[in-house]
Formats: C-alpha cells, structure tokens, sequence
C-alpha cells in the first residue's frame, strides 16, 4: 500500500468518525430540542391535538366540584336535621364525614390503579360514580339512604382526586408545570372557601337537595369534554405488574380508622372506648401496611416518597391549610343558624 491510498484509507475513516460523531452528537441535541417543545409526547401523555390547557380546566373543574361537596353540605345540615326530624349531633355528621373518610381511605389504592391502567378510565369512571352519587343524594328519601349515597359518592370523589394533579404534571413542561398546579390550587381553594356561600343560596332559594343536584349537570360535561378531548397514551411498564390487594386493605382501614377516630373523638370523648378503639386499629393496620409496604414487589405506598423531606413537609402544609379551611366551615353554620337564627 503506497503513500497515497494510506492517506486515502485514514482520511476516509477520518471523514466517516468526523460524521459519526457529529451525527452521536446531533441525535441527542434534537432528541433534547424535541423533548422540551413536546412534554406531553415525552411522558407518553395526551398525543395529538389535546391542548394543555383543556386538561387544566377539566382537572381544576373536576377538583372545585369535588371539593366544593366537601364544604357545600355543611350550609344545609341544619335543614337537613330539620327534613329527616334528626338532631345535629350524631348520625347525621356522617353526611359530610363519611365522604371525606371514604377519600381517605381508598385515595392512594386508586392513585396505584392509575399508574396501572391508565388516568382517563380512572378519572371517567371518577366522574361517571360522582355523578350516580350525587344523584342518589338528592333523591335520599331517608338519613341512612343519604348516608350510603355520600359514601359512594366518596368513591367518585377519591378516584377523581387520585389523578387530577397528575393529569396536569403529565401534560404541562416543567417550565409551566408551577403555574399550572398553582391554578389549580387556587381552583380547590374556591371551592372550599365558596361552598358555604353557594350552599346557602341554593338552600335558601331552592331546598337542600338541589346541593348535590347542581353537581350532575356540570359533572356531565366535564365527562363528555374529557372522554372526547383528553388522549393518553400510557408509558410502556412490566408485564408482570400487580396491584397489591392487601396493602391496600390494611392501608384503607388504618386511615379510616385513623379518621373516624379524630373526627369523632370530641363527640365520644378523647379516652371512650369508641376513640380509643378507632386509633388502636389505626395504629395497628398502618403499622401493618408500612410492613407489607416495605416487603411487596410493587407496593401500593412507595415508602421512599415518605422519607422524602420536601414531600413530607408539603404534605404536612397541606393538611395544615385543609384543616384552617374546613373546620370553620362545618361549624359556623350550626353556629350561626340554631344559635344565632340566621337564616341560610
């Protein structure tokens, strides 16, 4: 092999490393390029000609009618007492108790389904339930009737709260993502803070069943939007993924119990057998499911998000924020109507 073809043979491997490497380095700069002008495509969510914005308004319509129900209710208890010839003490605390211990209890079963199946079917199937339950609360001929319908009405609301803010994390990119859940938040917000006024008006002018009519019309829509406009298409995970049944029950009772146990205690007396039953068994079966949580495949509770300080502390702020917001909201109406004769 003379001089020449050797230059030839090494210039040729020169030229083709040269493009080998601009094309090794142009590939991921694009890839790159790509991911940031199209999140939704990069998380496997919304392919297609779904706006961002669309699933913002349906997760933060669906959030204010969920949340609104928690606070709604509180305004009409009084004349609800007054129809099903109850006192305000006792059963009837189960109307808006009973819903919220429901969401407490099945809330991160239903956050695992969602990261199995899929979001939407979760989220419609969300919708479709709370629907049924609000419903079936309006038409309650009596309190234990509109006890069970708040019940599964709970359900509807846990499956809904299971996705929404992930709905929106999905689909916005991260440089938008703080402005999106921050929208959302002051949606829940108004919510909570408006029920009482919303709930007031409607018993005032109309009667209290109209508080869980008002929210199927709007409801309706929020499903028909969401089945037509939101296209997810979910990531590529393990064949051999399963849910974890009994985690999932042991964490359900523990946070139902834990539940009952602090919303009841006033009522029954911090050291009653009742309180103190309801946290032993919350004690027990958390304690149980860290156990089973830390020793399964595919846990319901990712025991390393607990640890995690900054999601901790946000957790602990936030049920700080819900705690100022509803407390009031379930008292002040007794307050104000039996003990001050206000009217609705």
């Amino acid at each position: 092999m003379d001089k020449e073809q050797r230059n030839n043979k090494y210039g040729n491997l020169a030229t083709a490393r040269v493009n080998g490497t601009a094309r090794t380095i142009t590939a991921p700069v694009s890839a790159v390029h790509h991911a940031d002008n199209r999140p939704a495509a990069r998380t496997g969510e919304l392919q297609g000609q779904t706006s961002k914005w669309i699933v913002l308004v349906l997760a933060a319509a669906a959030s204010f009618m969920t949340t609104l129900d928690g606070s709604i209710v509180n305004i009409g208890l009084p004349s609800i007492a007054r129809t099903f010839h109850v006192g305000i003490n006792g059963a009837i605390e189960w109307i808006i108790i009973g819903y919220l211990v429901v969401i407490a209890a099945v809330l991160l079963s239903f956050g695992r389904l969602a990261d199995m199946i899929g979001r939407k079917p979760i989220f419609l199937t969300g919708l479709v339930v709370f629907i049924l339950g609000s419903a079936l609360s309006g038409l309650a001929p009596s309190l234990l009737f509109l006890i069970l319908a708040r019940l599964f009405q709970g359900i509807g609301g846990a499956l809904i709260f299971s996705v929404n803010v992930a709905m929106i994390t999905g689909t916005f990119p991260s440089n938008e993502r703080g402005l999106a859940l921050g929208l959302n938040a002051v949606v829940v917000s108004l919510g909570v803070a408006a029920g009482p006024t919303i709930g007031g008006i409607i018993t005032q002018f109309l009667t209290w069943r109209w508080i869980f009519y008002v929210n199927v019309p709007i409801c309706i829509l929020v499903l028909l939007a969401a089945f037509y406009f939101y296209r997810e298409q979910r990531p590529q995970r393990g064949q051999h993924e399963r849910f974890d049944p009994i985690g999932a029950v042991v964490l359900a009772i523990g946070l139902a119990a834990l539940t009952l146990g602090l919303s009841f205690g006033q009522e029954w007396g911090w050291l009653s057998a009742g309180t103190l039953a309801a946290l032993g068994i919350s004690i027990v079966m958390l304690s149980v499911g860290v156990y089973v949580e830390a020793h399964v495949e595919h846990p319901v509770l990712n025991l390393r998000l607990v640890s995690n300080r900054v999601f901790a502390f946000a957790n602990i702020s936030f049920m700080l924020c819900m705690m100022a917001l509803f407390a009031p909201g379930f008292l002040l109406p007794f307050y104000f109507e039996d003990l001050r004769g206000f009217s609705t």
